[in-house]
């Protein structure tokens, strides 16, 4: 067993988020940096969309570029990266027994300036989504870069919520219940790149 699946675990039933760095090596993030770069330079990136069929392109609530991951036609990095989740997802499903099967991950490439405004990844119409998964690929990330991720924390004693930003640097992992903590990429002075995607149920 991977021992940074527990602490991601931890986090989540603790808090509903869960924050390890170095999920990935550096080698790791250059390897999948390098590919991303390559899928971008020919022409398999298209604007990101919002909604469940993700159609509409809305650049005013997200500026982001994506290209889904494809088992079949993955290269040896993207595999290895599958394969190190699936393996988290079994995990999950002994310790928390969340009925997860089946996950979906795509590259996230958000030019500089770009953002997500703050949204739920679960959605009405579809609530199979119980984890959303975000794994950094940004070399050398400065505070100065800005790009965090920002989750809204739910108080329940006070009625009220409170921000944790969280920094988008090279083989941190984020994981968070999709249908409860609503969340936003902030602006980027430089580009930011990740892997993005969800563990569901059936």
């Amino acid at each position: 067993m991977n021992p940074l699946f527990e602490p991601i675990i931890d986090g989540i039933v603790t808090h509903g988020y869960g924050i390890v760095d170095d999920f990935l090596s550096l080698g790791e993030v250059k390897a999948l940096a390098n590919r991303l770069h390559e899928r971008h330079i020919a022409g398999q990136f298209r604007a990101a969309g919002i909604g469940n069929q993700q159609i509409l392109v809305e650049n005013a609530i997200r500026g982001d570029e994506i290209l889904w991951i494809d088992e079949a036609t993955a290269t040896p990095d993207e595999t290895a990266f599958l394969q190190l989740i699936g393996e988290f997802v079994q995990y999950a499903n002994q310790t928390c027994y969340l009925g997860l099967r089946e996950f979906e991950f795509h590259y996230a490439r958000y030019p500089a300036g770009t953002f997500y405004k703050r949204h739920l990844d679960q959605f009405r119409s579809d609530s199979r989504r119980k984890l959303s998964v975000i794994c950094y690929l940004n070399i050398d990330w400065k505070e100065t870069d800005g790009g965090q991720l920002a989750l809204y924390l739910p108080d329940s004693d006070s009625n009220s919520e409170r921000q944790l930003t969280i920094a988008p640097t090279a083989g941190r992992l984020v994981c968070f219940e999709s249908g409860r903590l609503e969340h936003e990429v902030l602006p980027a002075t430089r580009e930011r790149l990740s892997i993005t995607g969800w563990l569901k149920t059936g």
